[in-house]
Parts: C-alpha cells; structure tokens; sequence
C-alpha cells in the first residue's frame, strides 16, 4: 500500500467499504456555503475519482451548484460506521468537461436520464402529479431509450483536494488520524491527536 498517496489509500479503503457496507458505500456528506457564508451540507454519490479529485453529479441549478459558482471551496465527507472508518477531504470544485459528463449521463439508467430533464431540483411543486406528467412528456419526447442527450444543465462537479484525513476508529476514543496537505503538488503526511 503507498501510504504516500493519499488517492490510493482512498480507493483501498473504498474497496474495502465497497464490501461490507450494505447501501451506497460511495455516499458523502458534501458541505458548501452560499454568497452570505451560510453553510450547507446534504448526501451525493460519489461518480467518479482520479488524479484530479473526487467526482459527483448534479443539477447545475440546484442550491449546491449555485453554493459553489459562488464560492468553489467544499468539504467532503464519507463514513462508513460498520468499519469504523471516516476519510475528511476539502478543496476547490470545478465542473466537469462536457465530454465526461456526457459519458457518465449515457450510463445512467433511462428512468434517471428521463428524471434530469424533468426535475427542477429543489424547486416547489404544487402537486406531485406535475412532476409524474413531465417525466411522461419526456418519455413521449425521448422515447428512444438509447438517445436521450444530456441537458445542459445537468453536469458534474469535481472537488481537487488540497487535503485529505483518514480516520479510524478505536476503544476508548484512542482513534488514529493520518492528515495529508498538498503543498506544490505533493502530498505531505502529520498524524493527527485523535
């Protein structure tokens, strides 16, 4: 294991979370704050990981697409309790190229594509129904299940972190903490007083 890479350690330990959670072992706790610094946190999956940073999907005018045009700096946070494991990750978002969002979108589900064109994320609906008559109009518009484009406000976001923390716990609150801060490009490690 290259205890060097901070990257590395993360998918060892997502693999490893991959196997013994039951439900989404890729959700995070994702953390952002708006023009007037109110702070703001809410669960997303986890879509993608590279070099780069850590990749979601979104709704490119939902509040956390709008909390980040605003200000791009974010925190991450996954847990995965049965293994008594939390890996904290701060750093700057930027949007995905079309390219790749385009390819992730073509992965989804028909359902899910269908559902990004017919959601107007966080917005108030009067009844529930005239959410249920869009998803159909949709369907009647894109009814080739293999060509349903992208729209384009729907993307990806990709958090480039600065620093990353693993957590592991242990009895009586002895836990193990190794931080990793990015400075020029590598990785510095400190071990962290629980």
């Amino acid at each position: 294991m290259d205890l060097d890479d901070p990257i590395e350690l993360f998918k060892i330990w997502m693999s490893e979370a991959e196997k013994k959670e039951i439900n989404d072992p890729n959700a995070l706790s994702l953390a952002t704050t708006n023009e007037t610094n109110e702070p703001s946190v809410r669960i997303v999956l986890l879509k993608g990981l590279s070099q780069k940073g850590f990749v979601f999907y979104t709704n490119l005018n939902s509040p956390k697409s709008f909390d980040i045009k605003k200000n791009p700096n974010a925190a991450m946070c996954f847990h995965w309790k049965s293994l008594q494991r939390q890996i904290r990750i701060f750093g700057a978002v930027n949007q995905v190229a079309d390219k790749e969002a385009d390819t992730y979108f073509n992965s989804r589900p028909y359902e899910s594509r269908i559902g990004a064109w017919a959601s107007d994320q966080s917005k108030v609906m009067k009844k529930r129904e005239e959410f249920l008559k869009k998803i159909d109009d949709f369907k009647n518009k894109y009814k080739n299940e293999k060509n349903v484009p992208r729209p384009k406000n729907w993307s990806g976001w990709c958090l480039n972190p600065s620093s990353i923390e693993f957590w592991l716990g242990d009895q009586y609150r002895i836990h193990e903490r190794l931080k990793y801060n990015k400075i020029l490009n590598n990785w510095k490690k400190e071990i962290l007083y629980p």
